[in-house]
């Protein structure tokens, strides 16, 4: 074989080599897009809020990940009917409580989308691998409540005021509304109402006759 074959060929193989690390390449920035643009849809703005958390897109993503493959191995299922109106039940009182105490109401509200997160087959656990898990199939609603958790602990040093809970009860309902896999309702939270003070009638003042003022004593004269 002449060496200029020997050329040829080995200038062919190299072309080969570099079409293929280019092929390959492409297909993995591909792939690597793909399922980028799958974990955007997915989590929306949970996607966002990890991303700025791990500060690199492959650790944020890889976490997001992790998530889906953790709640895909849970038995998370439906709650049976009746199951979710005896929830619906204890959230009217709930809510009507907050008019007495805001406070408590916050309290039993929080309690309360915890118990139907059990009920639905999520594991106990701390708060925030509670909000990764819940995050796979409601990231949306899951920043109304992770904000209305946070404004729980401001409350808790005495730093939330009573707009701030009514803030919280309506996230906790949104929370609750959609574990319950029930229609979104717009939810009005009671104010708290004070007590109307009891209008009194306006005393009757008996007209006082005018008085000349040549009888008034001189001793009354200023």
């Amino acid at each position: 074989m002449s060496i200029e074959t020997l050329v040829v060929a080995a200038v062919a193989l190299v072309v080969i080599l570099i079409v293929a690390a280019w092929l390959s390449s492409t297909r993995q920035q591909s792939r690597k897009r793909q399922r980028s643009e799958q974990l955007r849809e997915r989590f929306g703005p949970e996607y966002e809020r990890t991303l700025a958390e791990k500060g690199d897109t492959r650790r944020a993503e890889n976490e997001l990940t992790a998530r889906q493959k953790r709640v895909s191995q849970l038995h998370i299922h439906a709650l049976a009917p009746e199951e979710g109106q005896h929830f619906a039940e204890e959230w009217q009182a709930v809510k009507m409580g907050f008019v007495d105490d805001p406070s408590i109401a916050v309290r039993d509200a929080e309690a309360l989308v915890g118990r139907v997160m059990d009920a639905r087959g999520y594991p106990e656990g701390d708060f925030e691998q509670r909000f990764a898990d819940v995050s796979v199939d409601h990231p949306t609603t899951l920043g109304q409540y992770r904000a209305a958790h946070e404004i729980t602990l401001r409350h808790a040093d005495g730093q939330a005021s009573t707009e701030d809970l009514r803030q919280v009860m309506l996230s906790d309902h949104t929370m609750f509304t959609e574990l319950l896999d029930a229609p979104a309702t717009v939810e009005v939270v009671p104010a708290v109402e004070v007590a109307p003070v009891e209008a009194v009638p306006d005393a009757e003042v008996a007209p006082v006759e005018a008085v000349p003022v040549t009888d008034v004593p001189a001793a009354a004269a200023v």
